[in-house]
């Protein structure tokens, strides 16, 4: 017996695997058999769009927006119109019983202008919460490297998978070939029944593990659906391009990409950064506070622009503050020192993230180099292991060979084949992270 090139074989099912079917939201009334293909680059433009992890951080960004916001808006000055009446128990006197209150009756009716000219305190807590917006940024884009990471994770098992189900498929049809071959032999005497026996069970094991398979792929396409689509569906096949090999760039110029566009570095300097405003908000327990107010309306016994003799009761004041802060329990201290520690432990979480990255980095790209050195050993031994099945194939039909050896040599071609599928995923999941972790995703 003749078999087919092993290389012809997966290319074959990767064919079949991606002919491009019918979109089913193109044509209305479209039959529910359509199925929708997606490519690496379209399942990652939906996960983006439909992710509630990353809309849940986009949110943050928003927050924190606002946050800066209401901090700057602290440095403008308020307007408010104040309007009061105060009564004052009587007893005979023009100020009743309660002096300070200046009469028995009382109105306010005043513009107030307020304003802050010098705080140290909200100056910092505005630089804060500018750190703060920065932060939820690379917390963001933090989320949405997560997503991607676990896009092409899934992606590529559920291609895998697919190369798997072909593979099956063709163990299958040899097996059962097998079987055919082995009833001949023993119709013309030239093998025992034991053989047929042997043949029948692998067809039966062969056909299991195509089930199995066919498990694999359809609990792939859920996990891989509930990251792409807003309503649950699994009418959908992806593009396999495994076998797309693309070069390593030096590691050091990927190190120098990661790091310059890595959100977890930038979210530890944000963090690092918003420490130390903390700090300075902190220490501003130390020093003076001055405000500013001015004040235009009325404030007289009686609710009137004029007086009984036509004077003016509308009226304006100012006045100025200076807080000085002198003691308070060493409040302001331990506030600082709080704040210090904190500084630290952000600094110490910045170290950390460096390193981090170093080691992701190196470790992905060392995989990536083994994954991509594999590639044509593992091409090699794909074809060998096709040759030594039909060899042995051309050995049992002579009668110089056990089925054992037939069933072996089968077997042996089906994980070599799998084992050139894992690699090429492997090669591809690895350099994905790359990409991931340089930002070309």
């Amino acid at each position: 017996m003749l078999l087919a090139r092993p290389r012809e074989l997966l290319v074959a099912a990767a064919c079949l695997c991606c002919i491009p079917a019918v979109h089913a939201q193109a044509v209305p009334g479209a039959s529910k058999q359509d199925t929708l293909v997606i490519d690496l680059k379209s399942a990652l433009e939906r996960a983006r769009t439909n992710s509630p992890l990353l809309q849940s951080a986009s949110i943050g960004v928003e927050l924190a927006r606002e946050d800066r916001r209401l901090s700057k808006f602290g440095f403008y000055p308020s307007a408010n119109y104040f309007n009061q009446y105060i009564y004052t128990q009587g007893n005979g006197t023009p100020s009743g019983i309660f002096v300070s209150n200046d009469g028995v009756h009382v109105y306010n009716s005043q513009a107030v202008v307020h304003q802050e000219l010098y705080s140290p305190g909200k100056l910092a807590e505005y630089r804060r919460s500018i750190a703060g917006e920065a932060l939820a940024a690379a917390k963001r884009d933090i989320a949405l490297r997560g997503v991607v990471a676990t896009v092409i994770q899934d992606y590529y098992a559920l291609v895998t998978s697919q190369r798997h189900l072909a593979t099956s498929r063709e163990s299958v049809e040899e097996a059962r070939r097998l079987a055919d071959l082995t009833e001949k032999l023993m119709s013309g005497g030239e093998v025992a029944r034991a053989d047929v026996v042997k043949a029948q069970l692998t067809v039966q094991q062969r056909e299991q593990d195509l089930l199995e398979t066919q498990l694999v792929i359809e609990k792939a396409k859920v996990v891989l659906a509930i990251l792409l689509f807003p309503d649950f569906r699994t009418d959908f096949s992806v593009v396999d391009d495994l076998d797309t090999i693309r070069a390593l760039a030096p590691f050091e110029q990927v190190r120098a990409i990661a790091q310059e566009s890595s959100p977890t570095l930038r979210a530890a300097q944000e963090a690092l950064r918003q420490e130390q405003y903390g700090v300075a908000v902190a220490r501003s327990g130390y020093l003076p506070s001055f405000t500013f107010d001015y004040f235009f309306g009325i404030n007289n016994n009686q609710f009137a622009t004029k007086d009984e003799e036509g004077r003016n009761r509308l009226g304006s004041a100012a006045q100025a503050s200076l807080n000085i802060p002198v003691f308070s329990w060493w409040t302001a201290r331990s506030k600082t020192r709080s704040a210090e520690l904190r500084q630290r432990q952000a600094e110490l979480d910045l170290v950390l993230a460096k390193r981090e990255l170093d080691s992701t980095l190196r470790s992905s790209y060392l995989e990536a180099q083994t994954a991509r050195t594999q590639h044509d050993s593992l091409t090699r031994t794909v074809d060998l292991a096709a040759e030594s099945l039909h060899l042995t194939n051309l050995r049992y039909q002579a009668g110089e060979a056990a089925i054992l050896e037939v069933v072996d040599a089968q077997t042996t071609l089906v994980q070599a084949r799998n084992a050139y599928n894992d690699g090429l995923s492997r090669y591809r999941l690895t350099f994905g992270n790359l990409q991931t972790l340089t930002g070309d995703y």
